[in-house]
C-alpha cells in the first residue's frame, strides 16, 4: 500500500529542478496517469509564492518506469495574484510529461455555487468495495489498495448481461493517510481522482463484449474549486458520453460529502489494442 503523502514528495535537486521516485504501489497499466500528474504538481507547490493551485493541464508523452524522474518547473508568469508554471518530467532522457499550472494567491470576486450534485446514498450508507467481491480475489491492479472504495452500484455477475450507462461513481477515502492539511498535497486527491473515472466510465456501454482494449489518457485537465481538507470521502462522479475513431472523450466530478463541487476535468484517451494471447 502507498502512501499519496510520501509516493508523491519531490526532492530539491536545483533552481527549479527537482527529483522523485515513482512507487510501483500506485500501478495501473505502469504508473498511474493521475499519480504522475500529482508528482508534477508538488513540483509546482514547491515553487509557487501562492498556496492554492487554480489548475492543472498536462499532455501524457510516454510511459515511465517504477524509478526515479527528473522535473523542471519554468515561471511563465508571475503577477501580484496569480502564478503560471510549466512543469515538465523525464526519465532517463524521454519526457513523460509536460504540464502547466496556475496558482492563486488571496483575491475577491464574484461567488455563486450552483452546480446540480448527484442525489447518492452517502459513505456511510453502502459498504466497502472488499465486502462485495470474494474474501480471495485481489484488487485487478495495485493501485486500488490506496483507496477505500465504496460504489454506488456492484455488479456481482461480470461481465453484465448488456450494456450499461457511460458512468462510474464511488465514494473513495485514500488510505493510510486520508487528508492533507498541505493545500498542495490535497490538490494531489482531486488530480487522482478526477484521473481514474475515465476508464471505469468508458467501460460501461462495452464491458458486456470484453472488448480487448485498453484506453490509456493522452491528456488531464483538472479545475480545484472548494478544497476540502478536512473531508476524508470524496465522491467521483465520471462520464464518457462520446467514443468513437480509437478516442475516448471523458468528464469528471469530485464532490464533498456536504455535496460542494471540490474539482472538475476531463480528457481524452486513446485506445489500445490488447496483444492476442499466445497461440490465438
Amino acid at each position: 500500500m502507498g502512501d499519496l503523502g510520501v509516493d508523491t514528495a519531490v526532492e530539491a535537486v536545483g533552481e527549479g529542478r527537482y527529483r522523485a521516485t515513482l512507487s510501483k504501489e500506485w500501478e495501473i497499466w505502469g504508473p498511474m496517469g493521475g499519480y504522475v500528474a500529482a508528482v508534477a504538481l508538488r513540483a509546482a507547490g514547491a515553487e509557487s509564492p501562492f498556496d492554492r493551485p487554480a489548475s492543472f493541464f498536462c499532455h501524457y508523452l510516454s510511459v515511465a518506469g517504477f524509478d526515479t524522474v527528473d522535473i523542471e518547473v519554468t515561471l511563465l508568469r508571475q503577477a501580484r495574484t496569480a502564478c503560471s508554471q510549466r512543469v515538465v518530467m523525464t526519465q532517463g532522457g524521454k519526457t513523460v510529461l509536460d504540464s502547466t499550472v496556475w496558482s492563486v494567491g488571496p483575491v475577491e470576486g464574484l461567488e455563486h455555487h450552483l452546480p446540480d450534485p448527484p442525489e447518492v446514498a452517502g459513505p456511510d450508507e453502502l459498504r466497502p468495495v472488499e465486502e462485495l467481491v470474494p474474501e480471495d480475489a485481489p484488487p485487478p491492479y495495485p493501485f486500488w489498495n490506496n483507496l477505500e472504495s465504496r460504489p454506488l452500484e456492484f455488479r456481482k455477475d461480470w461481465p453484465p448481461p448488456g450494456p450499461l450507462p457511460p458512468e462510474w461513481r464511488t465514494w473513495a477515502r485514500f488510505r493510510p493517510t486520508a487528508t492533507f492539511e498541505d493545500p498542495w498535497v490535497d490538490a494531489c486527491r482531486a488530480v487522482v481522482l478526477i484521473d481514474v473515472q475515465s476508464w471505469p466510465s468508458a467501460t460501461g456501454p462495452h464491458a458486456w463484449q470484453m472488448p480487448p482494449f485498453i484506453a490509456p489518457s493522452l491528456d488531464l485537465y483538472v479545475a480545484f474549486h472548494e478544497p476540502c481538507p478536512g473531508e476524508p470521502w470524496l465522491l467521483a462522479d465520471g462520464h464518457a458520453p462520446a467514443a468513437g475513431d480509437g478516442l475516448i472523450g471523458w468528464t469528471g466530478r469530485l464532490w464533498s460529502p456536504g455535496r460542494r463541487l471540490v474539482a472538475s476535468g476531463g480528457g481524452q484517451a486513446l485506445c489500445r489494442r490488447l496483444p492476442s494471447p499466445a497461440g490465438g
